[in-house]
């Protein structure tokens, strides 16, 4: 009997001693697929965000979906200018007072074309073909789009925003850890629910990530 209870008891220390390693290492294999996966994410987003911002710059307002962005990368061109200052006589002035008068003046030259898709991606045209994919195995889907404008005093200013969930990008992960990740507030972590660039209620082309992923504005 006694042998049994030694038995026993062994076998629950193991039991206790197995759950004990396991609280620590899930959540640290939790942390390393979580930060693989999400730098696979914020390079996508980078990408997005270098593509919307030169939307904006030569139309004039962000891609609203993502094949006119594509059709924007493929056959847009950035103007490749020069800005020189001059002057010139105020005619006007000199001839109502006799004095003369220069005027101030910047010329903006245009010196020529730059495909876009040449400028932010070297040409390599599957990069921004497949940017709004989910880059991670096992995960279907595209990040989620929008573009509009705010009003800002008398003006509409145009944003956009581009997020995933981040429990799509840990559906495999275990939900408990994945529920505690959404509820996350740190400056060295991704905070929310989200991992997002831009933003639809505010003037903000920033990316929500920390800083230990690289640039994110």
């Amino acid at each position: 009997m006694r042998f049994v209870i030694q038995i026993l008891l062994w076998l629950v220390i193991i039991f206790l001693a197995y759950l004990t390693f396991n609280a620590v290492y899930e959540p640290i294999q939790f942390n390393k697929i979580k930060e693989k996966r999400y730098a696979k994410v914020i390079s996508n987003l980078k990408d997005i965000r270098s593509s919307q911002l030169a939307h904006k710059e030569v139309a004039g307002e962000f891609a609203g979906d993502w094949d006119n962005l594509v059709k924007f990368l493929d056959t847009a061109e950035f103007a490749i200018t020069q800005r020189r200052d001059t002057t010139f006589l105020d005619e006007e002035y000199k001839k109502t007072y006799g004095v003369d008068q220069y005027i101030e003046s910047v010329v903006i030259d245009t010196l020529g074309f730059v495909p876009v898709k040449d400028s932010l991606f070297k040409g390599d045209e599957k990069r921004y073909r497949d940017m709004m994919n989910i880059p991670i195995e096992g995960v279907d889907g595209q990040f989620d789009l929008e573009a509009g404008t705010i009003q800002k005093g008398e003006s509409q200013i145009p944003v956009f925003e581009v997020k995933v969930a981040k429990a799509k990008i840990l559906n495999d992960q275990d939900r408990t850890l994945v529920l505690q990740e959404n509820e996350i507030q740190s400056v060295d972590d991704v905070n929310g629910r989200y991992i997002s660039v831009g933003s639809m209620s505010e003037v903000n082309t920033s990316g929500n990530w920390p800083k230990v992923y690289g640039d994110n504005e």
